[in-house]
């Protein structure tokens, strides 16, 4: 039987081990999810208790409320386009450090966030570390261009499907005002590849393939895992 217990405590350490990383005078990209969130939480300690002096940049209005109730100082990329690190969760990460995000249908934001940091580090337990990534991939979509995307995608082998609300009727709707198609691709033996083909799709906003990851903070029982990019 799984210890639930373990897990959580263990992404707390890798979130919170992630949360070292950030120095006074940084502008931080703060991404979303369970395990990005213990990374927020003590960076609003460390403000607290060490003062702190940093700046953040919120992925989605999630980690926005969060960062705010932590007492972190938030800007925006109009006013720091270029931030010094960006941490955030994952969905699934490969052994070659491909990712999968959009779980919280903010990738596009937070894809954005992360290409406009110098360093980017993923916080995730080990369930969502895998050989290949099999994910669903999300893909956030125009909706006047929902039909075709959804037909380019099943032509690349896809089968995408529309993320529909669960407290709602209807489609969730991104920050954006976008729909999300949750596509299933299988194993994905090339994602870069798979990625270069999702991308110019007429009505694709953004997909859930991250290829620029740096460093990942992988949260294990026997403790905090470290793996960096190789080359």
């Amino acid at each position: 039987m799984k210890d639930v217990s373990a897990n959580a405590n263990a992404k707390k350490a890798a979130g919170e081990d992630a949360a070292d990383l950030v120095k006074s005078g940084m502008v931080v990209g703060l991404g979303t999810g369970s395990t990005v969130a213990w990374t927020i939480k003590r960076l609003g300690e460390r403000v607290k208790e060490d003062g702190l002096d940093f700046y953040g940049v919120p992925t989605s209005f999630q980690a926005e409320d969060l960062a705010i109730a932590s007492g972190i100082r938030l800007t925006t990329l109009n006013q720091h386009p270029q931030l010094d690190l960006a941490i955030d969760g994952a969905d699934q990460v490969d052994a070659n450090l491909f990712v999968i995000k959009g779980g919280g249908a903010a990738h596009t934001r937070e894809k954005v966030v992360s290409c406009s940091a110098k360093r980017f580090v993923i916080v995730a337990d080990e369930s969502k570390f895998v050989e290949k990534l099999s994910w669903p991939v999300p893909v956030e979509v125009l909706p006047f261009a929902a039909k075709l995307v959804e037909r380019r995608l099943i032509d690349l082998g896809g089968r995408p499907a529309l993320r529909l609300g669960k407290m709602k009727d209807g489609p969730v709707i991104t920050d954006n005002g976008n729909f999300v198609m949750d596509t299933d691709f299988g194993v994905i033996v090339d994602p870069k590849g798979l990625a270069a083909k999702i991308s110019p799709i007429p009505g694709v906003v953004e997909h859930g393939i991250f290829d620029n990851l740096d460093e990942l903070y992988l949260a294990r029982a026997s403790g905090v895992e470290i793996i960096k990019r190789r080359g």
